[in-house]
């Protein structure tokens, strides 16, 4: 049995909006076939992010300054991981010397016995 119907956003804030303007909600329900539970879910969603559409661009530009700090340091953090794997290969290359494997002090050769 399938989930249903996918709506959109635009869909679930006209069917909100419905509501909202007093329309009786078992009415919007029995017509968009949806459970009242769902409109109230809806509705609380609707409201939450209403104050989203204040916003200014003094924050739009806070956030897009945030987002090119936050993919320059991504950037850094990939160049450093591939330095990091460089730098291993080389070291797992310099512990190997005339085909021996360089072991600590104190380690015992039990493959040999």
């Amino acid at each position: 049995m399938g989930k249903g119907r996918i709506w959109t956003s635009e869909e679930k804030a006209k069917i909100v909006v419905q509501g909202l303007k007093g329309r009786v909600v078992s009415e919007i329900c029995n017509e968009y076939q949806i459970h009242q539970t769902q409109y109230y879910k809806w509705r609380e969603q609707f409201l939450e992010n209403l104050p989203k559409v204040f916003e200014t661009k003094a924050q739009s530009k806070k956030e897009a300054s945030l987002e090119r700090e936050n993919q320059k340091l991504k950037t850094m953090v990939g160049e450093m991981a591939m330095e990091l794997k460089k730098t291993i290969g080389k070291v797992s290359a310099a512990a190997f010397v005339g085909y021996r494997r360089i072991r600590p002090s104190g380690f015992t050769d039990y493959s040999a016995a």
